[in-house]
């Protein structure tokens, strides 16, 4: 056997472990949730007596018949492109701003990047804290107290317990956006910190001495070499969104008419508290191929650029 053909097999018998690992606890409860999404244990006696019935996509057209799913879908579109939008907007000003190295960019990096240490439940607590309306005019809370204070009282607003909308855009959504890119945009900011300072100076510096101004640099030069920073950002901030809970769990749940429900949350509730387990896994299954959709053309893009 040749010292190769050796190194193949030793390398095989030791990822093998990892292997058999990842095919039971990641393929097989894949597989078990969409052979529950296709069965009727929509209550615990059915799950106890384990009557598998198949029910073929009967609980994905329910779900897609509920209204409650399909504002949650909607929540989870219009979540999911302001949080990208906010974080990549304000995380590449934030690294531009630090890589001028100015006096004191040490200590706001590490400021900027302090939130993501921080867990969701720790975030929605406190910005839900930030946002609870209080009784307006009479007994207001948080920032709207703030609001009062400084003689602001006509910007006094129910936020997060709000139920207008701007056509299917629920307004309560913009305080849970507002503390998902506070949470998020450092991280997004010491990615690109990382690419901008990767940039090789000569570049720039040659780009200076044929005149080109600050502007036509960063758009020029620039943002090209950031594009693969960019992609990494939306898929990683876009997958994140699409499977969000814990924050707007812990900040203000489904709110009133659902106006911040999420995928995710109806899953919860689904599985946990009505004991609705094939309507549960359908949710969970729909969510997985959401995330599929943002992530696999992205590993065969990466996959392809390394070929």
């Amino acid at each position: 056997m040749s010292v190769q053909r050796k190194k193949a097999k030793s390398g095989f018998f030791i990822i093998l472990p990892s292997l058999a690992f990842i095919g039971i606890f990641v393929y097989y409860f894949i597989f078990l949730t969409i052979r529950t999404s296709t069965s009727n244990w929509n209550s615990f006696t059915a799950l106890v007596r384990g009557e598998y019935q198949f029910v073929g996509l009967r609980n994905y057209q329910r779900l897609f018949m509920d209204p409650r799913f399909q504002t949650d879908l909607w929540n989870t579109l219009f979540f999911t492109l302001f949080f990208l939008a906010g974080c990549i907007i304000l995380g590449l000003f934030l690294a531009n701003i630090i890589d001028k190295k100015l006096k004191g960019s040490s200590f706001f990096q590490n400021l900027f990047l302090f939130p993501m240490a921080i867990s969701y439940v720790v975030t929605g607590t406190v910005w839900g804290w930030i946002f609870a309306p209080g009784n307006i005019p009479t007994d207001p809370q948080g920032i709207n107290l703030l609001l009062q204070n400084l003689g602001l009282t006509n910007l006094q607003w129910m936020w997060y317990t709000s139920t207008q909308s701007l056509g299917k855009f629920n307004l309560a959504l913009i305080p849970v956006i507002i503390a998902a890119t506070w949470q998020m945009s450092g991280y997004v900011m010491a990615m690109y910190l990382a690419g901008l300072r990767a940039i090789p100076e000569e570049m720039i510096e040659a780009a200076q001495v044929d005149g080109a101004s600050g502007t036509q640099i960063f758009w020029g030069i620039k943002m090209p070499m950031l594009r693969p920073i960019t992609l990494s950002a939306m898929i990683i901030i876009g997958h994140m969104s699409l499977k969000i809970f814990d924050l707007i769990y812990a900040m203000t749940g489904s709110g009133p008419n659902n106006v911040t429900d999420m995928p995710a949350i109806y899953m919860f509730e689904q599985m946990f508290r009505s004991n609705r387990y094939a309507i549960a896994s359908a949710i969970a299954i729909i969510m997985l191929v959401m995330v599929a959709a943002v992530i696999i053309p992205y590993l065969y893009s990466s996959f392809r650029g390394e070929k």
